[in-house]
């Protein structure tokens, strides 16, 4: 067994990192939230582009600092990434365009299950009872807070599905892309993350103009929408970065399920800034379910047989390491 120190240091460092991502993705979704609703900068698939370009500064200047490796990942494995992320951001934002604010939710509910199939189906991934049920009482807890009218037509439910898939498939590629060639969170934003923000770039004027009608060029760029879009990029750093270290330490389900803890904080706090309706008793009931269900997940698969590989072998792209390598820097940050 692993002695108590260690066991507590990465506790420690796994909640460090858990808190480091539901705050900045919080932040984020706030800021984005303003920058929306009150200035009017609906260009969503572009402001992503930039959120990638700025994260590809801050990894070439901690590479030029030396705190990034240099490492080699296969161009096949680049574009199945970028792929399976710029279309996660895309069918997002399609899905949120076509269908109903519930169905939308609902579908991202969908992201667990897709999850745990997919880590079912190429991890050998066996869940307990315990874990299973914990899984369903957050779905419940956070349908019962989010999901409100649920409409449906043909070309919603198409990019609905779409966007699960490819969001389940990209989450699923962090894991066995940092297992496979034992990179650090830093390494792999720094080979993906200049890949999405050239990509996006190009390709977001043109999805943002069919989705909004609008075009980004033609956006009144007045002094408090460009500090809202500066202050989303910086906070965007953090958040990508948080995302790759939450799941390298877990794994894409337990980030999906605890994920939905920000779904109740970023209601929390849309209704103490936006206030456009109060906290009612179903509302309420979601919330102390869903908390409750992940309290639960946390516990059930936490213990021996809660969550385990049958029998898995990845094999693996061993790298040379130096002392001050990324693991440091990723226990720093």
């Amino acid at each position: 067994m692993a002695p108590a120190g260690k066991l507590d240091k990465k506790a420690a460092s796994d909640a460090g990192a858990w808190l480091f991502n539901v705050v900045t993705s919080v932040g984020i979704i706030m800021v984005n939230k303003a920058l929306m609703a009150r200035y009017g900068f609906s260009f969503a698939t572009t402001l992503t582009g930039l959120h990638f370009a700025t994260t590809t500064l801050m990894t070439a200047v901690l590479r030029c600092m030396g705190h990034i490796q240099p490492t080699h990942l296969p161009l096949p494995e680049l574009v199945k990434f970028v792929f399976f992320a710029n279309l996660s951001i895309v069918g997002m934002n399609v899905s949120l365009m076509w269908n109903s604010v519930g169905f939308y939710q609902i579908a991202k509910l969908c992201m667990i299950p897709v999850s745990c199939l997919l880590e079912v189906l190429y991890d050998k991934v066996r869940y307990s009872r315990d874990t299973k049920l914990s899984i369903v009482v957050v779905l419940i807890g956070v349908a019962v807070c989010t999901v409100t009218d649920v409409s449906v037509n043909t070309k919603g439910l198409i990019a609905a599905i779409i966007a699960v898939w490819s969001t389940a498939l990209q989450q699923y590629y962090v894991h066995y892309l940092q297992r496979k060639y034992s990179f650090g969170s830093f390494n792999l934003l720094g080979h993906t993350a200049p890949a999405q923000a050239g990509s996006l770039m190009l390709l977001g004027p043109f999805v943002d103009y069919l989705l909004t009608s609008k075009r980004v060029d033609a956006f009144d760029y007045n002094s408090m929408a460009v500090f809202f879009i500066i202050l989303s990029c910086s906070i965007a750093v953090g958040t990508n970065l948080s995302q790759f270290i939450c799941i390298g330490r877990f794994t894409a389900v337990s980030f999906q399920v605890l994920g939905h803890m920000k779904t109740i904080l970023v209601l929390i706090l849309g209704f103490i800034f936006f206030g456009k309706e109060g906290l009612n008793l179903h509302v309420v009931l979601g919330m102390i379910l869903a908390v409750v269900g992940m309290i639960w997940y946390g516990s059930a698969s936490s213990k021996p047989g809660g969550k385990e590989r049958r029998s898995y072998s990845l094999p693996t792209v061993h790298k040379h390491r130096t002392p001050s390598g990324e693991e440091e820097l990723d226990e720093k940050v």
